[in-house]
């Protein structure tokens, strides 16, 4: 009999403990945070009285933050009158990931200017025209909308869309590339910073923007004679034609030629030496740079012609009441009339204004002339003439040959024409 007894004491006792822990059950459910719907809500998330869902969270600089939206699920249908929104959940996703990857939910909260200006800040020590370009992309990003979009919003079909829109807008493909080149590292430092995920402007320009600027092309022989010769032979530019036969000659950037001094020129030796260039600013400051690269100090031998320019330009040469002095410079070979240092906008203009005056005269019209044309026109023409590429690389103080032979060997069908020619009479 008692252990019947037992027995149904022990069941009783079973039955009262599954009734309490469904009653502790019920209340733990009951306790839990739902939404309108009856929907569990997690850590984080709650819905206000207008119906809008929020999760607060913290970011990896230890802040409270919030996210917003009308929906919780995908499947959720959105309350009239309301704008399309990503459902909280997905957002929650995205927060949180970028969170364990130590990646700024925001952005820094950094705009695309705030980014570039930053970038362009930490580039010191660069030359003049690099941080006057740097300051060109800045003032057309501050113009633009785009420059105050948060870093992290910016997708890659947004970075594809801004430069359509600078070349829909009149900007050339140069100008466009100059901006994508300072943009592209200032989004790829906020990658490096964790600020970012992906740099959106990690693409290849060529896709995206029409290529529409114009070849520098070399002029032909001929037409580097015939302009020579007007030069030479007109009343008012005849000054200049020593000067331009040089740059024809040598294929010395106009920033080495108007750097030179009378301590460049070895007439003992035959030969130019070029250790540095002649800048000035938009303030209208003149200074002395090193060379573009390392292979741009070198020393150019002379010709007989080149030679003799020399002599008549170190001849003729003004003598200022007071010998200009830049950087400890001085003794430069052309002056203006304030008897300052000619600068490479000095040299366009003389090459500007003659070839206007031949193109007026002449049936058969000249094309752009301008310094750097005379320095394509002088790299073709050697390599034309068969002159040895590294020999050519050293004259024309390139860095890398590819530049030499892919950038300023301007060679036509004539020019291979010509050369199978040669090699067909070998053969």
């Amino acid at each position: 009999m008692s252990s019947l007894y037992g027995i149904i004491t022990f069941i009783v006792l079973g039955l009262l403990r599954r009734k309490e822990q469904r009653r502790l059950s019920e209340r733990n459910h009951n306790q839990k945070r739902r939404d309108k719907k009856g929907r569990i809500l997690r850590n984080g998330e709650s819905q206000r009285a207008d119906g809008r869902y929020a999760f607060v969270y913290t970011d990896c600089f230890g802040k409270q933050k919030f996210l917003y939206s009308w929906k919780l699920e995908a499947t959720d249908l959105l309350p009239a009158g309301k704008r399309p929104c990503e459902p909280l959940r997905e957002k929650e996703k995205a927060i949180l990931k970028n969170i364990n990857d130590c990646i700024s939910p925001d952005g820094g909260n950094m705009t695309v200017l705030e980014l570039v200006q930053k970038y362009v800040n930490q580039k010191t020590g660069v030359r003049h025209n690099t941080m006057a370009n740097y300051n060109f992309v800045i003032n057309i990003i501050k113009k633009e909308k785009f420059g105050s979009i948060r870093i992290d919003k910016v997708k890659l079909s947004d970075a594809k869309a801004w430069l359509i829109k600078l070349q829909t807008d009149g900007r050339g493909y140069s100008t466009i590339h100059s901006v994508r080149g300072v943009v592209r590292p200032a989004f790829q430092m906020a990658v490096d910073d964790d600020l970012i995920r992906r740099n959106p402007f990690e693409f290849q320009l060529c896709t995206v923007v029409v290529n529409d600027s114009v070849t520098r092309e070399a002029i032909t022989r001929k037409q580097e004679r015939k302009f020579l010769e007007f030069i030479k032979n007109d009343e008012h530019y005849k000054r200049y034609y020593d000067g331009m036969f040089i740059l024809f000659k040598t294929g010395l950037r106009i920033s080495e030629f108007c750097g030179l001094t009378l301590a460049d020129i070895d007439f003992k030796k035959k030969e130019i030496n070029i250790n540095h260039q002649l800048q000035r600013t938009r303030d209208m400051e003149y200074v002395i740079e090193d060379t573009k690269t390392s292979s741009g100090t070198r020393i150019i031998p002379m010709t007989a012609e080149v030679y003799e320019c020399f002599k008549r330009i170190v001849e003729n040469r003004k003598k200022p009441k007071k010998e200009p002095v830049v950087d400890r410079y001085k003794g430069f070979l052309f002056l203006d009339k304030k008897d300052m240092p000619q600068v490479a906008l000095h040299w366009e203009k003389h090459f500007s204004w003659a070839l206007e005056k031949y193109n007026r005269i002449y049936k058969e019209q000249m094309p752009k002339i301008t310094p750097h044309v005379c320095r394509h026109t002088y790299c073709s023409n050697m390599a034309k003439s068969g002159m040895n590429p590294k020999a050519l690389q050293y004259l024309m103080g390139h860095s890398d040959i590819g530049v030499t032979l892919n950038t300023y060997t301007h060679l036509k069908t004539e020019d291979a024409k010509e050369e199978l020619g040669k090699y067909a009479k070998m053969a």
